[in-house]
């Protein structure tokens, strides 16, 4: 029996021999990487710049891009080191240190786009009382704790597996995941496995609820109300509802993936479907955003073309 302090790193098995085309995947990934920051920082920068963006929603949208960028640097550098190299190994500090920025930023992403949901139901369902329950204290409080909660919800279970005896290092995937590490424990999981039902509900199926209780109610209003209201709530829904569906679809896969065996798929079906809610999300967001919404559109605009 191995014992994980003895373990001094773990070896990537999802990686396989694709000679030169390394090279090409590694400027794929980097061109990919670079428009991600671009493209997040150029609306972090219009949000922060323009007063006039000051407002809830914009502040949320800020936040939801920062995480884009947390959640991206945790990954492509790391992503970029491993296509290169012709040694998939990584120590095992910073394997649980990249547990800890992938997972978190998944938590904070569910989160950010629940309480962005929340802020359009008071704006659609409860427009008079919009600015009275969404005082800039109160705004601060909320992308505080969409922050804070994930941040030490995913630091339990990265404690727990920390102090777990390993039979093995091999983890059949391409970054570092909490659940492949505790599958290679030799010890009782039955705190991880029980803590990890409960994290799942806390950062994904809460969100969710949440989610879906808000929409419901705007469904209501938008139904009941005018041909201006359903415009106005489908103008700013839209782009929030699409970076739900694109998320929720990417992180169904890694959950299905991670649970079940998965061994009949292709290795590159499995690899892109790993990887899909991590890649796909801080591209979409920033275009779908950037696209959608006139004053942001407008504002960057300017900014490019002078």
């Amino acid at each position: 029996m191995i014992n994980s302090t003895q373990v001094s790193y773990f070896t990537f098995g999802a990686y396989f021999s694709i000679g030169l085309f390394k090279y090409l995947f590694f400027m794929i990934i980097m061109c990919f990487y670079a428009v991600i920051i671009c493209a997040n920082l150029l609306l972090i920068v219009v949000i922060c710049m323009n007063r006039s963006l000051h407002e809830p929603m914009y502040l949320f949208l800020c936040s939801l891009f920062v995480n884009e960028l947390y959640g991206s640097t945790g990954l492509f550098p790391f992503l970029l080191v491993q296509i290169l190299s012709d040694i998939h190994t990584v120590s095992v500090p910073f394997c649980f240190l990249q547990i800890f920025c992938l997972h978190s930023y998944g938590a904070v992403e569910f989160w950010t786009l629940a309480i962005m949901s929340y802020d359009r139901y008071l704006a659609i369902c409860y427009p008079l009382q919009y600015n009275t329950c969404m005082t800039s204290n109160n705004v601060t409080v909320l992308i505080a704790l969409t922050w804070l909660f994930p941040f030490f919800a995913t630091a339990v279970p990265i404690f727990l597996s920390s102090s777990l005896q390993l039979c093995g290092n091999i983890i059949n995937k391409v970054y570092c995941d909490n659940y492949y590490v505790v599958k290679l424990a030799c010890s009782d999981t039955r705190v991880n496995n029980i803590y990890g039902l409960i994290n799942l509900c806390l950062v994904v199926f809460g969100p969710l609820s949440l989610i879906i209780y808000t929409y419901v109610k705007i469904l209501k209003v938008c139904f009941c109300g005018s041909k201006q209201t359903r415009q106005k709530a489908l103008s700013t829904c839209t782009p929030h509802l699409a970076s739900i569906l694109n998320f929720s679809f990417g992180s169904f896969f890694e959950i299905l993936q991670s649970r079940f065996d998965m061994s009949s798929v292709p290795m590159m079906v499995r690899i892109f479907l790993s990887l899909y809610f991590l890649t796909c999300q801080p591209i979409f967001n920033p275009l779908m955003y950037g696209l959608q919404m006139s004053k942001i559109r407008s504002l960057c605009k300017s900014i490019i073309f002078g």
